[in-house]
């Protein structure tokens, strides 16, 4: 028996997989997929086995991962529910959908993990939310649980009620970052330096700025005040994004995602 099924191979469910496989061996996973070339192609590429239904997958596994979209959820409820025990756990990762209202959608009293991750798992630097009961699970199962999570990156465990901000935060957030990374390459090929010359130079920054948060622990505002020399360009820059509603943006960006999020309950 499989030890851990993924039900999905779209980005998150490929890049969670593709992090498991840095843990677990091949043959203790196993996937599904609506999409028979990605099934193959992914066995191709990772070895892992891929069986041919959600049923089958939850039934070969005891960790059982459902990797699709809120709107297919209810689909995959209706192939699992009676597959599923009491001694699965299940992982989702689906926005807006809460544990007791998947629980109720099971129709038992099913171990679940919630879970916001987003797509730098890709390259193992995701950042991933996480809730659950622990008291519902063992130590060997919690164990897992964290192997699994930290396999593609950093997790936080949060209360289950900041879920949706956490899918602001870093699930929905990093599309803003490529946003800011293209235009900021715009801006600069307008003054005559090459595309891809513009890429890696504004890529590089956002890493790097990044990782001088994550290290040095001081707060942005410092940081940034560390960049703006009196009378200088930096200063004339930030004047110029206040001027245009940079921050306003964020949070405006921030309430649209969150009520979406919501709206998935």
């Amino acid at each position: 028996m499989a030890k851990i099924g993924f039900i999905g191979m779209g980005n998150m469910g490929y890049a969670m997989l593709k992090g498991a496989l840095s843990v677990f061996p091949k043959e203790e996973l196993v996937f599904t997929d609506v999409n028979t070339d990605v099934m193959e192609r992914v066995t191709k590429e990772t070895g892992v086995m891929h069986v041919q239904s959600n049923a089958e997958c939850a039934n070969a596994a005891k960790f059982v991962i459902f990797a699709v979209k809120p709107q297919f959820y209810g689909a995959v409820v209706k192939n699992v529910k009676n597959i599923l025990k009491s001694d699965n756990v299940i992982i989702s990762i689906a926005p807006g959908i809460g544990i007791e209202s998947l629980r109720e959608a099971l129709g038992f009293e099913a171990r679940i993990v919630r879970a916001m991750p987003n797509t730098p798992a890709l390259l193992g630097e995701g950042m991933t939310g996480v809730c659950y009961d622990h008291s519902a699970f063992s130590f060997e199962e919690k164990d897992v649980i964290d192997k699994i999570f930290n396999s593609f990156g950093k997790y936080r465990l949060v209360d289950e009620k900041l879920m949706s901000v956490v899918t602001c935060a870093s699930g929905s957030s990093p599309a803003y970052v490529y946003m800011f990374i293209e235009a900021l390459a715009d801006s600069v090929v307008k003054y005559g330096m090459t595309r891809d010359m513009a890429y890696e130079f504004a890529a590089q920054t956002v890493m790097g700025a990044a990782k001088m948060v994550l290290d040095t622990k001081e707060h942005p505002g410092a940081l940034k005040d560390k960049v703006c020399s009196p009378g200088g360009t930096t200063i004339a820059a930030v004047a110029a994004l206040e001027e245009y509603g940079f921050r306003n943006s964020i949070i405006k960006a921030t309430d649209a995602c969150f009520a979406k999020s919501e709206s998935f309950k």
